[in-house]
């Protein structure tokens, strides 16, 4: 299996030599640095700074920075095997480090399949060489905010959160919730709506842009104390005024908009901290049903037909989700067929409610004594739980994008 001692939470694929020494550093990180650590962070609901420095010394908060510009240079399928990788062993840091690393995978390689006129494409390599060089230089963390409470975030209406064009720059104005890595990150990749006075707002008008952690009229707010997803302390965040230069914008003016109907991939990137927790969940019945579990007594559960019938249950939905997803993930690209685009909705679906059904499987299975709170289980099934509730695709607005392009075309209504 390509030299690797452990099966990767992505399955047994024809990796690269890249993937290979990545998907070796994200385990080993793993198991000896983030799995230890996991249970403190969803404790205190507090953010997994230490983890975050491990990912700094490894190069890999600039997995995806080109590198052109210094960075890691990892392709949109590399970096989805790595970060299932690393929700096997914290789904947290696996979360926020996903709205880390869009900031930079957006605005290199996806960028780059991106239609853009000349003059947007200068401005555009220009700025975010300052974006790229703070990550790689400075170890910078940018955070990526999308929710307000409405619709704008599933892509249905403009960005209620507005910038208006004043003399060198932006002023930001609104309010963004569910804010993972709020206190955490040095700067803030918001996306807005373009204030044009008395236009109608229009979500082509959408502005991405990087808000500094230390900027004038920006506030953070509100508790944090969820079901699951507890280190990833996702707070209100608020801008009041907030002058924010020209420099800052991650992609020059209407082309995220542009980005979001030529890529419909990079919605996707939430998905593998799933995959990596349905691993995690059937990697810990396998090794409580053998009496392997550490610090726990050598008791083996294993010779009962009852489990041994739930764990090939268990592993037949997990080989379904890794496969969907590895096909997935391998075909991603600008301007996918139709098909294509269906099997990311179904992959997305699939991964989302497969990683709870799997956790809840494995505690079913596993019995009263994987419910106690010294034992990861239980925070696996309640991180799996929030997957499916995930903007901008969660699973009641993949079920209904389903169903509405497959039985309407591009522009058909009803009489």
């Amino acid at each position: 299996m390509d030299n690797l001692d452990f099966t990767p939470a992505v399955g047994d694929l024809p990796f690269t030599a890249q993937q290979r020494t990545l998907l070796s550093l994200a385990n080993e990180l793993g198991r000896t640095k983030f799995a230890p650590r996991a249970a403190q962070w969803d404790q205190s609901a507090s953010f997994p700074f230490a983890n975050y420095e491990d990912l700094r010394q490894a190069g890999l908060l600039a997995l995806c920075v080109p590198k052109a510009f210094g960075g890691g240079g990892a392709d949109y399928a590399t970096y989805m095997m790595v970060a299932a990788e690393i929700g096997r062993f914290c789904g947290a840091t696996a979360l926020t480090w996903n709205m880390h690393i869009c900031s930079t995978m957006w605005t290199g390689v996806l960028a780059d399949g991106i239609p853009m006129t000349e003059t947007q494409r200068a401005e555009h390599v220009k700025r975010r060489e300052l974006h790229f060089a703070r990550v790689v230089n400075d170890g910078a963390i940018y955070a990526q905010p999308f929710s307000e409470g409405s619709a704008a975030a599933a892509g249905r209406a403009p960005f209620g959160t507005t910038a208006k064009k004043v003399e060198g720059g932006w002023l930001v104005n609104g309010r963004k919730i569910f804010a993972s890595l709020s206190g955490a990150a040095n700067y803030y990749g918001i996306l807005c709506t373009e204030d044009k006075g008395d236009e109608k707002p229009d979500a082509r008008d959408t502005l991405y842009l990087a808000v500094p952690a230390t900027s004038e009229g920006f506030s953070i707010s509100g508790e944090w104390d969820p079901l699951g997803m507890r280190g990833t302390v996702s707070r209100n965040l608020a801008f009041k005024d907030v002058f924010v230069s020209d420099g800052e914008q991650l992609m020059p003016r209407g082309v995220y908009y542009k980005g979001a109907q030529t890529w419909p991939a990079m919605f996707f990137t939430l998905s593998p901290t799933y995959l990596g927790l349905a691993n995690a969940a059937y990697d810990f019945t396998v090794s409580y049903l053998r009496g392997e579990i550490p610090g726990e007594p050598p008791v083996k559960r294993r010779m009962y037909p009852t489990k041994q019938i739930a764990v090939a249950q268990m592993r037949i939905q997990l080989e379904n989700l890794k496969s969907i997803f590895a096909r997935v993930i391998q075909e991603a690209r600008p301007n996918p067929s139709p098909d294509e685009k269906m099997r990311l909705y179904a992959a997305q679906y699939t991964v989302m409610e497969g990683a709870n059904d799997i956790a809840r499987l494995a505690i079913r299975t596993c019995g009263g004594q994987s419910m106690m709170k010294h034992l990861p289980l239980e925070r696996i099934y309640r991180d799996s739980r929030c997957g499916s509730l995930m903007l901008p695709w969660t699973a009641e607005l993949v079920l209904d994008r389903m169903g509405r392009e497959t039985l309407y075309r591009p522009g058909e209504k009803d009489d």
